[in-house]
């Protein structure tokens, strides 16, 4: 198991299994901790999930990635005492929904 630290300063759980998910449903994740890292600790942008308000995404801006340029998204379930990565990947879109944070 990871665990990171995101720019709320809460602690952000990544356990093997859901690392496994990732790295099989989004190779081109394969290798790109560090940026899961940065996008958690200085985001371009937090949105609330529009189904799930426990649900946090977190976008950072990425100009080369092994997909072009790119935003990456980590989605995080964010419960008190125990947030935890659901999945991550690149996108070329933000979702809709509440913003709860933006750079500046």
């Amino acid at each position: 198991m990871k665990r990171f630290r995101d720019v709320n300063g809460r602690q952000v759980r990544l356990t093997d299994e859901r690392w496994g998910h990732i790295e099989k449903e989004h190779p081109e994740m394969t290798g790109r901790l560090e940026n899961i890292e940065a996008t958690l600790l200085f985001p371009d942008k937090i949105i609330r999930s529009r189904t799930d308000a426990e649900v946090e995404l977190f976008y950072r801006d990425y100009e080369a990635t092994p997909v072009s340029h790119k935003l990456l998204c980590v989605v995080v379930k964010a419960v008190p005492d125990d947030s935890f990565m659901i999945t991550a990947y690149f996108t070329d879109t933000v979702k809709k929904g509440l913003v709860l944070w933006e750079k500046k």
